[in-house]
């Protein structure tokens, strides 16, 4: 008789990856996967560490889940696991939580799952089963992710776990382990099975994506990184396949397949790199680069191994060489020792970029790193906050003037679906990776750039769908959302054909 298993997932895009691969994982071992933790044999609850708050609502929820335990009635007890980041940095400490995991799992352990779920219901040792043993070579290669049938027309595709790095503030070293790339003869096969099903996006996915290398063979280390960057450890990448090539070759699969990655660190962006994104029509022309500050005495201090000069070098080179790139990032407000200057440098930083996104947040010491270790925690909490809330204002403001310029233009956007507000409008993305609501989407004509409007000689096309390419005109823009009129259904090739970037001024 076939068990049911119920996947809960929190955080970032890979720990998205992960939950496909404990489904495959699972469905091997007569487990089906429900949709509700109801009538599930098995609950997993896949979590992020990266923060405190991440933290707290990860056991807010196993609270709930223990309630769930306790009402069980008619059928035995599920047993309640605890996966991923959360699982591998607390360890013991969820299993002596008064009853709220029966099981702990490591980034590491998903084949071991089956086994820890049996361990977990026949009662040996008290009931409880752990296995958060790190790996130097597991990658999952070998195991095809299961994804959900309302996944849409994107999917992750990971390419390398764990992280070298160990900036001072973080966590993932010792949650996802040392850096191991999985071998690109596999990641290029899951790719042309996306292919094959009808996919229109993929997004490559690594703790440190770009820092991508399939073999390693020797000492020879520096060319490798963008300008003015370096790190605290010796990559071994001569002769290995790095991220450019492995990019190139992603990209080559399907012309009509747009290709994205996630997350990089900005020392990977050297010069090939950029042309490999510059070149290729299905590249996004999207660059997530993780600041994390924009003063160069705090990134000295949070081991990030580039200064502020080395970095808006970097901005720069992007924005001459990719024609309209978008720019993302990541930054920490309060950070150990962090002044009022130093906070006035990043400030000053997000008004010279003017990202588009960004994703940021107050300081959260995490046990184990090295900021733990030899620095303080010493701007208080109310600090913080009035910091951060000053780097959201000028990130929403850069983002407001950015997308401002984008009225009047027209962008090629991969339809995923209905608006979350209005069935009579579809939501999509741009190459940039800029939500756009459509309006006006029940009958238009095949793109044709020598016209505005759909009152063209084409044939109507009624309707637009999930997975459509659709050229859309700009209309109006916020500071998170534009909005826009189709134009009609295209390519991304012929789109390219057309106009030669990934958005045009006009029609």
């Amino acid at each position: 008789m076939r068990r049911r298993a119920y996947i809960e997932t929190y955080g970032c895009q890979m720990n998205v990856s992960d939950s496909e691969i404990v489904a495959s994982v699972l469905g091997a071992s007569d487990y089906d996967l429900t949709d509700t933790h109801e009538d599930a044999d098995a609950i997993l609850v896949n979590t992020c560490a990266i923060r405190d708050g991440a933290e707290a609502k990860i056991w807010a929820r196993l609270r709930q889940l223990k309630a769930v335990k306790r009402d069980r009635d008619v059928r035995p007890a599920p047993v309640v696991g605890v996966l991923g980041c959360m699982g591998e940095r607390l360890k013991g400490k969820l299993l002596e939580a008064d009853g709220l995991a029966d099981l702990v799992a490591g980034p590491d352990a998903y084949r071991d799952l089956p086994r820890l779920i049996d361990a977990a219901r026949g009662g040996g040792d008290q009931g409880l089963a752990i296995n958060t043993q790190l790996s130097l070579e597991e990658t999952y290669a070998d195991i095809a992710p299961v994804r959900r049938s309302d996944a849409g027309p994107s999917a992750f595709v990971s390419i390398m776990r764990g992280c070298n790095n160990m900036c001072a503030f973080c966590i993932v070293p010792f949650t996802r382990g040392r850096e191991r790339s999985r071998p690109r003869g596999s990641i290029l096969d899951e790719v042309r099975r996306l292919s094959d099903e009808g996919c229109k996006e993929v997004t490559l996915l690594g703790q440190n994506v770009n820092s991508y290398a399939d073999t390693k063979t020797s000492d020879a280390f520096e060319r490798y990184y963008a300008p003015g960057f370096k790190s605290v450890y010796k990559p071994r990448r001569d002769g290995a396949v790095r991220f450019a090539e492995l990019l190139d070759a992603v990209a080559d699969v399907d012309p009509e397949m747009r290709v994205r990655f996630t997350s990089p660190h900005p020392k990977d962006f050297p010069d090939e790199v950029l042309r490999v994104i510059a070149s290729r029509a299905n590249v996004a022309k999207q660059l997530h680069m993780p600041a994390q500050s924009g003063s160069s005495s705090v990134l000295e201090r949070m081991r990030r191994g580039y200064t502020r000069e080395a970095y808006l070098d970097l901005v720069e080179r992007a924005r001459r060489d990719i024609l309209g790139v978008a720019l993302s990032s990541d930054f920490i407000s309060g950070f150990c020792g962090e002044t009022e200057e130093e906070h006035a440098d990043t400030v000053s930083l997000m008004k010279a970029v003017g990202y588009e996104k960004a994703f940021m947040f107050a300081y959260s010491m995490r046990d184990k790193t090295a900021a733990a270790r030899h620095l303080t925690d010493d701007v208080p909490e109310d600090v913080k906050k009035r910091r951060l809330a000053e780097v959201i204002d000028a990130q929403r403001k850069g983002a407001e003037a950015a997308n401002a310029r984008e009225i009047g233009r027209v962008h090629c956007v991969l339809v995923e679906g209905e608006s979350k507000r209005s069935d009579e409008r579809m939501s999509g993305r741009t190459c940039t990776n800029k939500r756009v609501i459509i309006d006006g989407v029940d009958t238009f004509a095949e793109y044709s750039p020598s016209s505005s409007s759909s009152g063209n000689d084409s044939p109507a096309v009624v309707g637009i769908h999930s997975g459509d390419y659709v050229a859309v005109r700009i209309d109006r823009a916020g500071a998170n959302t534009l909005y826009g009129t189709p134009l009609g259904r295209t390519e991304l090739t012929r789109f390219h054909r057309i106009h030669g970037a990934s958005f045009a001024r006009g029609v």
